[in-house]
């Protein structure tokens, strides 16, 4: 009898972007297992059609990207505590039952990524400063007060959209003004980019980190370009600086462990494949 191949993938709207065949694709071809993993290109109106045929098509599951996040957390079955949380689905598991559960891995994959390039930080011992209130920002701002972060200073372009996201965790945010998004940089410990500004083809971050702690960590979740000019200045000033393409790596073993029944790793040699797709 022919061995069943195990199949999961992305979908999106569009999908050419997505660097999720290549780190799944890495993990598979590590472990010798016999799946594949594909990208799908599939338009908002038909997601839900598209995920319900998941289970008769013998699927294991899915990773949902932009822009069905908030859609897909609609749609599934089961969700779990992240997912509720955040109000976003990022990964689809078909169970054993033939339900569609729901998990978002992004606050799991930023942490990791931290502990990855700073193991001797202790959230639980400072504050820290959130840039953006979108979806990235909610599931950093979910993974933050979960580690128990004795404050947040968040700080977003459109103000109300900061306030109504502080009031929807009730934890310990203040919501700043734009324009005082330099000046509360005293005596935190980490800081957090999750706006697309600095991005490669977007407007650069303005910020003057010289109120900022040289102890503090300098966490920028953009990884196009892999180093924007917000961690070159951290750096050359002394700061710890994590780019975020380990939060990207990180963010996929769940799914995967859940897919394949097996637990991969993040390793230098992934990061070098996927920094190598990056540049064709």
């Amino acid at each position: 009898m022919k061995k069943r191949v195990l199949k999961a993938g992305v979908v999106g709207w569009p999908i050419e972007h997505s660097l999720s065949p290549y780190v799944h694709g890495f993990w598979l071809n590590e472990h010798s297992i016999n799946g594949e993993y594909i990208a799908r290109a599939v338009r908002p109106e038909d997601l839900a059609g598209f995920l319900r045929e998941l289970v008769e098509k013998d699927w294991c599951g899915i990773n949902i990207t932009l822009p069905h996040k908030n859609r897909a957390f609609e749609i599934v079955d089961e969700l779990d505590e992240g997912a509720r949380h955040i109000g976003a689905v990022n990964t689809v598991i078909v169970t054993d039952n033939g339900a569609l559960k729901g998990i978002n891995t992004d606050g799991y994959g930023f942490l990791k990524n931290l502990e990855d390039h700073c193991p001797d930080l202790r959230l639980s011992e400072g504050s820290a400063v959130v840039l953006g209130a979108g979806g990235a920002a909610r599931a950093i701002l979910f993974s933050l007060l979960d580690s128990g972060v004795s404050e947040i200073k968040l700080v977003n372009r459109n103000k109300s959209k900061a306030e109504k996201l502080a009031f929807e965790f009730d934890g310990p945010i203040s919501v700043y003004d734009w324009s005082h998004r330099s000046e509360i940089l005293t005596e935190v410990n980490l800081l957090i980019n999750t706006t697309s500004l600095g991005m490669t083809g977007q407007s650069s971050l303005k910020i003057d980190l010289s109120k900022l702690p040289v102890r503090a960590v300098v966490n920028d979740i953009v990884y196009t370009p892999i180093e924007t000019e917000l961690l070159s200045r951290a750096k050359k000033r002394g700061n710890i600086v994590v780019d975020g393409l380990g939060m990207l790596l990180h963010q996929a073993v769940p799914g995967f462990s859940a897919w394949f029944d097996v637990d991969p790793k993040v390793t230098p040699s992934l990061r070098h494949h996927i920094l190598e797709k990056m540049k064709n």
